[in-house]
């Protein structure tokens, strides 16, 4: 007999989907932006994040409100306009048990931003880092910003002279050991790539083409919907496979890349019609500049590194949260105080 109550389905940590879900979107409808919000509902919730573990920062921008939209029982700081990843360091350094998830936009990250996004690769801090990444700043009225392409046009009919600062391309010279980019409506292909992100160990960078409606969608556009949908080279299809268990995979010798992470878990890239090794730093970087000299956005897992030290390891950042030391342990005795200063002698 009928009870009238539909069954809810729960992940593995017993939270229905519902506690992803955060605010009403104020962003203009059709917002590519709120795409990427629904993904990472998705990919959040299917992965089995504890809010309470999670850990949302962001700077300035239509990008930056974008935490506001999904899991509002988690940590959230919006920081100053591209200082970002300073509040994301010292979060993760203070307690290495949250999933540090960053959210940026093409200005806050290869504007304004873009010397603190270089050094927190160079660091390796083990986060996610998304950039929403429209070619224009959406909260001035549209005008190019630095991702923008040589040769796009605004919806006024002026030309951008100036070369694009690709953040894929960077991360990847800079050391990066998670790169991917992903458009904002193939959820297919983001989501599997956002929870590949939240398993590694180190900055996993996602750059997703997030068009915006009000400015730059249109011909001439570089980043419309359009554009992405007759221009997108995707390397691969891909799979991601928690480790919480045991992995079996079924798949014909030479048609399947199986990349395993540091926590067990497995990137599956399926090729397609084409060989890429996810792992080749200079195949990666090959890959990127000559798609964007025939005028495509390479998508998928551009490069990754599973075997990287990230930068709490490095420093033998403790694993106990910083807040759950006593007085006793942070103050050295008077015997050990004598021993490091006799250290200096």
């Amino acid at each position: 007999m009928s009870t009238g109550v539909s069954k809810i389905n729960l992940n593995v940590t017993g939270l229905s989907r519902e506690v992803y879900k955060g605010s009403a979107t104020t962003l203009c409808a059709g917002c590519g932006h709120n795409s990427i919000t629904n993904h990472l509902i998705k990919a959040l919730y299917e992965y089995g994040v504890e809010p309470h573990r999670l850990a949302k920062m962001s700077g300035i921008g239509c990008s930056s409100k974008t935490p506001a939209y999904f899991v509002d029982q988690a940590h959230g700081f919006n920081g100053v306009h591209g200082r970002m990843p300073s509040a994301a360091t010292g979060a993760k350094l203070a307690n290495r048990d949250l999933l540090v998830l960053g959210i940026s936009g093409d200005g806050d990250t290869a504007s304004i931003g873009l010397g603190q996004y270089c050094h927190l690769i160079r660091r390796n801090l083990d986060m996610t880092y998304i950039v929403e990444d429209n070619g224009c700043y959406g909260l001035t009225k549209g005008q190019f910003s630095a991702t923008a392409d040589l040769g796009s046009v605004l919806k006024n009919g002026k030309v951008n002279e100036f070369e694009t600062i690709d953040v894929c391309g960077l991360a990847i010279e800079l050391g990066a050991t998670f790169v991917a980019r992903s458009f904002s409506g193939d959820g297919k292909q983001l989501v599997p790539l956002l929870q590949a992100a939240f398993a590694h160990s180190g900055t996993a960078v996602l750059d997703v083409i997030s068009p915006c409606v009000t400015f730059n969608d249109h011909e001439g556009s570089t980043k419309s919907y359009a554009y992405v949908k007759e221009h997108d080279y995707v390397l691969h299809s891909a799979d991601f496979i928690l480790g919480r268990g045991e992995i079996e995979v079924e798949y014909e010798p030479g048609s399947v890349q199986d990349i395993e992470l540091a926590d067990g878990s497995h990137v599956m890239l399926r090729k397609l019609d084409r060989a890429y090794d996810a792992t080749d730093r200079i195949g990666a970087l090959r890959a990127v500049h000559e798609a964007r000299g025939r005028g495509e956005l390479v998508t998928g897992l551009l490069y990754v590194n599973p075997a990287s030290e990230d930068l709490c390891e490095r420093e033998n950042v403790p694993r106990q949260p910083l807040k759950d030391f006593g007085e006793a342990d942070l103050r050295i005795g008077r015997a050990e105080w004598a021993k490091l200063m006799e250290s200096f002698a």
